[in-house]
């Protein structure tokens, strides 16, 4: 596809008309229209978003539903997209891409009533008769700039939250993902408005300029590096961001556990989709013991999954593209490899890979792996494990397995990141009553479910007064007096629970 392309395309007159109607909005370049290619897009969007067209329900559930029929209507195409770019094999393409938005979509649509009813808040003697309440507001016109390795699913899921709560939005597939990218940018504008949701396509000069504009929320999922960038390019124009981001996530396996369970559990979350996955344990900490024990049963499990010859296997990715297959295989050059490391880089295959003798300062252990590698760096107890989790940049996961709650808890407690999964990989994102996010280093911001639908709000303090009683508000003017703030104290104090005066 030819970088750049807008699907929803306005002529220069109306965009200039929609501009003025913007109140003046221009990119940092000036003349936003003339200068711009993508501000009489932005400019659009937000005189529908001004119009108050997003805001009611009905369209809200009615654009909601459009993007279930996308995910039906077009699940053989999704499939065949992913496998294009990244061998994904159908059962890992439907569950990652379709089922898990469908769980998002089900959740939104079932509560989404809820969600946008008034809070009603508690109120001083002073506010009796008084009505206090947060307003969930959209934020207005949103940004959503979407990675490769889940192409579907991580731009879906925050569209969901952001058609929820009554924004626009453009969203931004991968250009590195390409027939996915295709895909999205030809067949999401047909299922949903026009007037307020569009698809942008194109590389990093693409996404520079489209970040010159003012959007009113911007959710970017990434690398750490563009995330810095994303974030830097928000702040010219005060916008809030979340940043979904990554990096190296710790997996603790104690000295008491199943080791079958845990090499199952840990082989499936780590080179799932090949390893391209943000959430995937990064790196194994063990004692030597167990490392001894791990091995066969890793090796097992892999054989169990794959086959002898995982590149055989229709189950067993690819990665992305050339680039990352060059960047993924020099990490193999890090410790010993003790199952796997076959590379063909024709096909981007490596295969599922287990390294010993790693160090922390070895190449892998510098950076996210993003691939099917899994390095086991030893460790001689959980409290060297948790100094060692803790010397390092928040991981947007930690895991922890031990046929033991108090070592599990003790991970949990001793550590921070994004979220935290015990005795498993992976499936703790698979539920939307759980927030997802990261913290530090690996991210900022929440989604999934309803905290998708929060994070695209504007939660808006309200307090409506009637005009009547205006002896009661006579405390607070001008002259002051002792006597006026003693009424004021009187009816207006947070007293704490259980609080007691000593005479």
């Amino acid at each position: 596809m030819e970088t750049g392309t807008v699907f929803l395309q306005l002529p220069e007159n109306e965009a200039r008309r929609a501009l003025e109607c913007d109140g003046g909005n221009r990119s940092v370049d000036g003349d936003a229209t003339s200068r711009n290619p993508f501000a009489g897009l932005v400019s659009h969007l937000r005189a529908s978003w001004l119009s108050g067209k997003t805001r009611p329900i009905e369209y809200r559930v009615a654009q909601l539903e459009a993007l279930g029929c996308f995910l039906d209507e077009k699940k053989q195409q999704i499939l065949e997209a992913t496998a294009s770019d990244l061998g994904k094999a159908p059962f890992e393409a439907e569950l990652s891409e379709i089922f898990l938005c469908k769980n998002e979509l089900h959740e939104t649509l079932n509560n989404l009533s809820h969600w946008m009813k008034d809070k009603h808040v508690d109120r001083t003697l002073a506010m009796q008769l008084d009505s206090a309440f947060i307003r969930k507001d959209p934020y207005g016109v949103v940004l959503i700039i979407a990675p490769w390795n889940y192409p579907i699913q991580l731009f879906l899921v925050p569209l969901i939250g952001a058609i929820a709560a009554g924004n626009c939005v453009i969203v931004k597939p991968s250009e590195v993902s390409k027939k996915t990218e295709r895909l999205v940018a030809e067949a999401l504008p047909s299922y949903l408005d026009k007037d307020c949701f569009a698809v942008v396509t194109g590389g990093v000069q693409e996404t520079t300029r489209l970040l010159e504009n003012k959007f009113d929320y911007i959710f970017f999922t990434g690398s750490s590096p563009v995330g810095r960038i994303i974030m830097t390019a928000a702040a010219k124009h005060l916008t809030p961001v979340t940043l979904e981001l990554g990096g190296k996530n710790p997996c603790y396996v104690s000295d008491t556990c199943d080791v079958t369970n845990v090499a199952r559990r840990v082989a499936w979350g780590r080179f799932f989709n090949a390893g391209q996955t943000c959430i995937a344990p990064d790196y194994l900490l063990c004692t030597i013991e167990m490392q001894e024990k791990l091995l066969p049963a890793l090796r097992e499990a892999i054989n169990d999954f794959y086959g002898p010859n995982p590149r055989e296997s229709p189950d067993f990715g690819r990665i992305v593209n050339d680039k990352q297959f060059q960047r993924v295989q020099r990490l193999l050059g890090s410790g010993c490899v003790a199952i796997g490391g076959q590379t063909d880089e024709a096909e981007r295959y490596i295969a599922p890979t287990v390294l010993v003798d790693v160090q922390p300062s070895d190449p892998v252990m510098q950076e996210e792996i993003f691939g099917p590698i899994l390095p086991i760096v030893v460790i001689s107890n959980m409290d060297e494990a948790i100094d060692f989790i803790n010397s390092r940049e928040r991981p947007l996961a930690v895991y922890a397995f031990s046929s033991s709650d108090k070592v599990v808890n003790q991970v949990l407690e001793r550590t921070s990141s994004g979220g935290f999964c015990g005795n498993d990989t992976l499936m703790h994102v698979t539920l939307t009553s759980l927030p997802f996010g990261g913290i530090g280093n690996s991210g900022l911001g929440l989604h999934h479910g309803k905290f998708s639908f929060d994070t695209f709000s504007h939660h808006r303090g309200c307090l409506k007064r009637g005009m009547g009683w205006e002896s009661l508000n006579a405390p607070r003017y001008p002259p002051y007096c002792k006597k006026k703030f003693g009424v004021i104290q009187a009816t207006s104090k947070v007293s704490r629970k259980n609080d007691c005066t000593l005479l």
